[in-house]
């Protein structure tokens, strides 16, 4: 996209991106983080208004409301969702561009921009980082770790290349390819030596009253948790601690009695070094496989592709018979 004359769409019903400006763009993207058109405009390098002529110009070519003006500021209708996304897209696209362009003028090989949840993190991620800089020590890798909901909009966004996430809208897998992973195992972890450790059965009902530390609310294990719960007609736990840093988790359950629901791979070398250990309940939350995912047709850079290579090798996936979608 490049900068272009404000008009409307054709007669014809055709849109002609031309029309769009670059600096709109950047601004409804600036619109949506502070839901202010002053800070917005200070944002984009613009006086309020001129940022107020490029979204009423905007609005009228794309021939919807993209805000709502209220007192407080400004809030997206949902069509100015789907153009802030794709906006972010786009953005993203040119960024990486430029990214690229200067990484092959100062003589390096490109980037590549991975997310993972935690059980991949501590594992095939490493694993297949290394093995890319081995072999391309110049390619600048990043890599972001959060909650799979997290990932997947931020991967949808385009803030990110690639993502080993789960994958939980059927409606995301249409702009999206997914390879499924082997599933991770989870367990209820505690410290050695933990008053626990003295029972040879736990029931649910033992469990409840414990200090647990659990993700956030809306994260899918929190909510497989509460069905089982609720599947018991049991109250649920009161005595909480919520919190996504494994480091955090891993340090409260070795300094207290709490308990946490892990995946088994990340929490093995503390298993190993004696601090924790897994409590004889069976823990089934069936929370399903995470995979290597990236954005139908998406093109990536010279880094990134090598990245995914990388990666769908450390899986043990043969990355020359990949869907082309992936690659």
């Amino acid at each position: 996209m490049t900068e272009g004359v404000h008009a409307n769409k054709d007669p014809a019903g055709r849109f002609d991106p031309a029309r769009l400006k670059m600096r709109q763009l950047a601004l409804i993207v600036q619109l949506d983080v502070h839901r202010s058109v002053l800070h917005a405009a200070e944002a984009a390098h613009m006086t309020q208004p001129g940022a107020t002529k490029l979204l009423r110009e905007l609005e009228e070519t794309m021939g919807v409301q993209l805000f709502e003006r209220h007192p407080r500021g400004v809030e997206p209708t949902w069509y100015g969702e789907v153009l802030i996304r794709h906006a972010r897209g786009v953005l993203a696209e040119l960024q990486h561009a430029y990214d690229e362009v200067s990484a092959l003028k100062a003589g390096l090989t490109g980037q590549a921009i991975i997310g993972t949840e935690v059980t991949a993190a501590t594992n095939l991620v490493p694993r297949a980082v290394a093995l890319l800089k081995k072999r391309f020590p110049q390619i600048r890798v990043n890599v972001e770790m959060e909650f799979s909901e997290v990932l997947v909009r931020r991967l949808q966004e385009g803030k990110l290349d690639m993502i080993v996430a789960r994958v939980w809208n059927p409606d995301d897998l249409v702009e999206l390819h997914y390879v499924p992973l082997a599933e991770a195992q989870h367990a209820l972890f505690a410290r050695v030596g933990h008053p626990l450790f003295g029972r040879r059965t736990l029931s649910w009902d033992e469990l409840a009253p414990q200090t647990w530390i659990l993700p956030p609310k809306g994260n899918v294990m929190r909510n497989r948790l509460t069905q089982r719960f609720l599947e018991r007609q049991l109250a649920l736990p009161t005595d909480v601690v919520e919190s996504s840093s494994l480091p955090v988790i891993t340090s409260l359950l070795q300094m207290s009695d709490m308990i946490a629901p892990l995946a088994c791979e990340p929490v093995r070398p503390y298993c190993i070094a004696g601090t924790l250990e897994a409590l004889p309940f069976e823990l089934d939350l069936k929370l399903g496989p995470a995979g290597i995912v990236t954005r139908r047709g998406d093109k990536l850079s010279p880094g990134a592709r090598a990245m995914l290579h990388t990666l769908r090798e450390a899986a043990g996936f043969d990355a020359r018979g990949a869907d082309a979608d992936s690659l």
